[in-house]
């Protein structure tokens, strides 16, 4: 993306919104994902008025943007991080399917053995020294992003007595401002773990767990290379991405 792109952030009329199916929406409290039970809201949630700082700023900047930041293989000490490499790249669009300019997509993961970079995961998989497992980018004018990652590795996490993760990458995408920011998974075609989740299986239809799973792209795989997987998010209207904590979206 350069500063002469034809489709500055605030060019794209977006409209009246469309109406979404609420039924796409995981309940806050869902027995089978034990942790719901806890941090589910005992009363009802209270709306709170945002201001105009919150709704215009603070506004992200492409000298922000390192040359590496989203390339997790390498940005954490250069040296090549150790995996299955892969491209994880998509659009980030509206219900017209309309690309959204300078939107800041991060994800963070788990590294190729499943595990993650922080001092309170304790699964037995090693740490990678070269893997931090997070990265960050622009969308270009027409919306796109791209990623150069390593596809992440199942886990397991004590729900019940034998439940495992599936591999995937966490995304958030942030507007205008702080207070415009969506929280959604990136799941992989094809794994098996799907649809044994606990957390997979909070959300009541099908189509909309197979927004989140970001189909093989060989048309985007590098000959030798790493493979690629596609992974559109739709910001608001009726095919709007399941996010997990709007949801009416952006």
């Amino acid at each position: 993306m350069t500063q002469d792109s034809p489709h500055p952030r605030n060019s794209v009329d977006r409209g009246a919104l469309y109406p979404r199916d609420r039924d796409w929406h995981p309940a806050a409290y869902t027995p089978g994902y034990k942790t719901s039970v806890t941090r589910a809201p005992s009363r009802p949630l209270v709306a709170l008025g945002s201001t105009l700082s919150e709704e215009t700023g603070p506004a992200f900047g492409q000298n922000a943007i390192g040359d590496l930041d989203n390339n997790l293989i390498l940005n954490f000490t250069g040296q090549p991080a150790i995996g299955e490499r892969i491209i994880l790249h998509g659009r980030v669009v509206d219900e017209n399917g309309r690309g959204i300019p300078n939107v800041l997509v991060e994800i963070w993961q788990a590294n190729a053995g499943g595990r993650y970079r922080h001092k309170k995961d304790g699964y037995l998989a090693p740490l990678d020294p070269n893997f931090a497992g997070c990265g960050r980018c622009l969308t270009a004018w027409d919306g796109s992003y791209e990623f150069l990652t390593v596809r992440p590795g199942a886990y397991p996490w004590p729900n019940d007595v034998n439940s495992w993760r599936p591999m995937h990458v966490h995304f958030s995408v942030f507007g205008t401002g702080f207070g415009q920011r969506l929280i959604t998974q990136c799941y992989f075609q094809g794994d098996p773990l799907i649809d044994l989740c606990p957390i997979v299986k909070t959300i009541g239809q099908r189509k909309a767990i197979e927004s989140l799973v970001a189909p093989l792209d060989m048309n985007r795989a590098i000959p030798m290379d790493c493979l690629a997987y596609q992974f559109d998010i739709v910001l608001r209207g009726r095919r709007q991405s399941v996010f997990e904590n709007r949801m009416e979206g952006m």
